[in-house]
């Protein structure tokens, strides 16, 4: 198990370009890449699964054990040539004084080498001791190489290698130069996803050939770490095709924020997932469940209200009990309007109340849920709490009839600061996301309330 784990000295450095170039670079090689990323994320790996031709998997240790992030990561690398792990922050950042979930633990955790990707702007001398003080503020850290990022030319490298090579042992392997063009555009959640980079295909490409070229790829999977990893089998659920009921996915520009293991445990439990177009399609295809997750409806908000029949469909349906689950950007589409500073937009509407955009996040980070009794596919028990996260820049507005909460949240703000998980009917919408690992297994217990509820 051939792995490397990606991360830089700060945030904002440019390891996501950098390993989304390593991925398609060592794919356009004939290597099967797997690709990992470190926190809750959705947008770095739409770019990574599709850089390295399979889908990317998110390793958190605030929902995860030790023992399930060992698993992910030897269960989807089985049958890869190398693991590249994306970092996310800096190599020592951490939630905790001890750094118990930065990705130098996550390094720590898996042996796995990390290449540093360094922004050098404006740096000369002061790379070395920014170097050595990585290496030293944990020797059990093994930082295999560095990647400058950057550069501003080629005798702006020629001096940062030639101060690493003098004051520290550490290689250098990868030179970028600084290039507008292999910038991908942010937003208010990060990158522009790649669902909606109408050209993703020529970026990528663009970044493969930069890397391909910039960066010593033969010396790179010299230093690939190989050390087999202790973990348990990923379990494998069975489910007879005779029980098998059809999820309707809602995937498109405006909803694209799906976690692969998520949807594979939905496989798992017996759901054919169908996949929905919410600004193309116009009407709802034979399914018994519905999982509308996260995006930008923002973004696509007069396309969606233009879809009026798609809308309409999908109010009926959840009115007539179709059991439905819906992440943040699905609890937009799902409320009465979409409010962005001067525009105002129909949604679906069986949520009494209207989503705002803010220009901070209304909420962020991690969340804590407990189950208030109300869920309609109830699984932990009384007062026991589970993990999720949230990041949103809209609120729950106007609310008109009085709403009934799956979950008090104990940690982050939800849809009123106390309360998260809206119930009407069989449908549970949440701003939380959920990760199904294993000390919240909501995707069984979804597609088993489904399979009770089909018609």
């Amino acid at each position: 198990m051939s792995r490397l784990l990606i991360s830089a000295a700060h945030k904002s450095s440019g390891k996501t370009t950098v390993t989304l170039g390593l991925c398609a670079a060592l794919s356009a090689r004939g290597l099967t890449v797997q690709p990992f990323k470190k926190g809750p994320d959705y947008i770095d790996p739409m770019w990574l699964g599709q850089a390295a031709g399979r889908p990317c998997h998110n390793l958190d240790f605030h929902c995860m054990s030790h023992a399930e992030l060992l698993s992910t990561v030897g269960h989807y690398s089985a049958n890869a040539d190398i693991a590249l792990i994306e970092g996310n922050k800096g190599l020592y950042d951490g939630l905790d004084l001890h750094g118990s979930n930065s990705n130098a633990a996550l390094a720590k955790l898996t042996h796995t080498p990390v290449i540093l990707v360094l922004d050098a702007r404006g740096m000369t001398r002061g790379i070395a001791p920014l170097i050595l003080g990585n290496q030293a503020f944990d020797p059990d850290i093994r930082i295999a190489a560095v990647i400058l990022n950057q550069l501003g030319g080629s005798r702006h490298e020629a001096k940062l290698r030639a101060v690493i090579e003098h004051y520290t042992d550490v290689p250098v392997i990868g030179g970028v130069q600084h290039n507008s063009e292999l910038e991908i555009v942010e937003r208010h959640l990060g990158l522009i996803p790649s669902n909606e980079e109408s050209a993703s295909s020529t970026r990528i490409g663009k970044i493969r050939q930069t890397i391909a070229e910039q960066v010593d790829l033969e010396q790179l999977l010299m230093l690939a770490g190989s050390v087999p990893l202790d973990f348990e089998p990923l379990p494998i659920a069975k489910t007879s095709v005779a029980d098998r009921v059809r999820i309707g996915i809602i995937r498109d520009a405006a909803f694209g924020f799906y976690y692969p293991d998520d949807l594979d445990a939905l496989e798992g439990s017996g759901a054919q997932l169908v996949m929905i177009d919410s600004l193309q399609d116009q009407a709802l295809p034979a399914i018994d469940g519905l999982f509308i997750g996260g995006g930008f409806p923002e973004n696509h908000m007069a396309e969606l209200e233009a879809n009026a029949a798609l809308r309409h469909e999908i109010h009926a349906a959840i009115d007539h009990g179709l059991p439905t689950y819906a992440e943040c950007g699905g609890l937009m589409y799902l409320a009465r309007s979409l409010q962005w500073a001067d525009r105002r937009h129909e949604m679906t509407g069986i949520i009494p109340g209207d989503c705002i955009m803010h220009e901070r996040p209304q909420g962020r980070g991690y969340v804590h849920l407990r189950e208030t009794g109300h869920l309609p596919w109830p699984g932990t028990r009384p007062g026991e709490e589970f993990a999720a996260h949230e990041f949103h820049y809209s609120s729950l507005e106007n609310i008109t009839e009085p709403l009934e909460f799956a979950y008090e949240v104990t940690r982050g703000t939800g849809v009123d600061g106390h309360h998260d998980g809206i119930v009407i009917n069989n449908l549970l919408a949440c701003y939380s996301h959920l990760r199904d690992t294993r000390q919240h297994r909501w995707a069984a217990r979804f597609t088993g309330f489904v399979r009770q509820n089909r018609h």
